[in-house]
């Protein structure tokens, strides 16, 4: 079913805005205590393919760790040594290669003496299903969470929707500073979110940043000590690649019917001259943006998502974290996608503590409507005066603790997208459908 296209009233819109303005609640943090130097933490499931998986473990003391896979259908076990060093903070990145699609396996973690450190009953992995094959699949996508009981209440409702990935674009945690003793730190407080823990122990998940957990609020990739905040990104989140492997922390990846590009808004910015207009300022980077052209070229997927820590139009504030202040960029993104003739471009983003779906009159550029979805925030602190008024906003939401639940179905004809808004205890805020027909190329 084509997506309404009828904008949400002004009247409509102030009066929901207000409303649940009044209804927000601020939430406390519940204490937790500071994780030991020696404690253990994870294990967490990484970037994940059709034929490898990421395993990543924050060891309690130095040596050597071993990964043991087992395919759950029955079959011979992977084994694989790390050594835990002071060098990586203890942190170990297992990459398990060679493994079948669309298929489970049973994990756990030994000590130098053979003895099991992590075995979970809930530690299993699960390949990506064959990219040419008709599959579903469900993510969770959200931004802005903080070790308090509401966040840890919507890890948990991620797992009871059966999610099989998550996606976090930024603000995972809140750092506000590059001192690498701080990054660590935080880093380390966030993973020992024993929720987090578990809902990542079965389902792989990627990351970016946005800018509280980059450097600080509205910065840029002139901010001093970034190569700290990259530092214990790879060493605390398991991803395939960083960037291109010296600076950012671009990547992406492909589940089922969706590919999604994980847009790093931040290294680049304010760096270099556009790509796009040689006497303006960039946000992506000339290297980032020729990733990100030649991924687009390149990907089969139904449904492309391009996910990023700020939104995709001016949050009409002080502050220049966003594509209106880069909308040179942005054009240069839309015309790129109607040149080519590129179907299912999905847009995603976060960072402004209210949700949002805006569905812009992109036809002339890019060949169909483009739609955004605003997914914010998962912990309790909501921000009403950034649900600002849109011509375009057909969904809008300043709900505390919630995440976006991406569900894609490449089994039907044609593929749908359907995107719900979930607050902590399962109720559905909004929702919004898409089908591959509303995204395709008019000629």
């Amino acid at each position: 079913m084509s997506p309404p296209t009828t904008p949400l009233p002004r009247r409509d819109f102030i009066t929901g805005a207000v409303a649940l303005s009044a209804a927000t609640l601020t939430e406390p943090l519940l204490a937790q205590k500071a994780p030991r130097r020696d404690e253990l933490l994870g294990p967490i499931l990484g970037h994940s393919s059709e034929t490898s998986a990421m395993v990543w473990l924050r060891a309690p003391v130095p040596g050597e760790w071993t990964l043991e896979v087992t395919p759950e259908a029955g079959g011979k076990a992977i084994r694989m040594k790390q050594a835990a060093t002071e060098k990586d903070d203890l942190c170990l990145h297992w990459q398990v290669t060679d493994l079948q699609p669309g298929s489970i396996y049973r994990y756990r973690i030994l000590r130098e003496d053979g003895t099991e450190i992590a075995a979970h009953a809930e530690q299993t992995l699960t390949t990506a299903p064959p990219a040419d094959a008709p599959a579903k699949v469900r993510l969770a996508i959200s931004s802005c969470a903080k070790e308090d009981v509401g966040s840890r209440a919507v890890w948990n409702r991620m797992a009871s929707e059966n999610v099989d990935a998550v996606v976090l674009i930024g603000d995972t945690p809140y750092i506000d500073s590059t001192d690498l003793e701080k990054q660590t730190q935080r880093h380390r407080e966030f993973a020992a979110v024993e929720e987090y823990q578990a809902l990542l122990r079965s389902r792989p998940c990627w990351w970016t940043w946005d800018d509280h957990d980059f450097a600080g609020n509205d910065s840029s990739g002139l901010a001093a000590g970034k190569e700290n905040a990259r530092l214990v990104v790879t060493r605390y989140r398991p991803q395939a690649v960083y960037g291109d492997g010296e600076g950012g922390i671009y990547t992406r990846f492909r589940r089922g019917p969706v590919e999604v590009f994980l847009l790093d808004t931040r290294w680049y910015a304010m760096t270099e001259p556009s790509f796009a207009s040689s006497h303006r300022p960039t946000m992506l980077g000339a290297k980032q943006w020729e990733w990100l052209q030649q991924g687009l070229l390149a990907s089969t997927a139904p449904f492309k998502i391009l996910a990023c820590g700020v939104i995709w139009d001016d949050k009409l504030n002080a502050e220049s974290d966003d594509w209106g202040t880069y909308k040179h960029e942005l054009t240069a993104i839309q015309k790129f996608i109607g040149e080519h003739k590129i179907p299912g471009v999905i847009l995603m983003g976060g960072d402004i503590h209210a949700s949002r779906v805006l569905c812009y009159p992109t036809e002339k550029n890019v060949g169909y409507k483009l739609v955004q979805f605003i997914a914010s925030p998962i912990h309790a602190s909501t921000i009403p005066s950034l649900n600002v008024y849109h011509p375009d906003l057909v969904r809008s939401a300043v709900e505390p603790n919630v995440f976006l639940r991406v569900d894609a179905d490449a089994t039907v004809t044609p593929p749908q997208f359907v995107a719900t808004l979930i607050n902590k205890d399962g109720e559905h805020v909004f929702s919004y459908h898409l089908s591959t027909d509303d995204l395709s190329p008019k000629s």
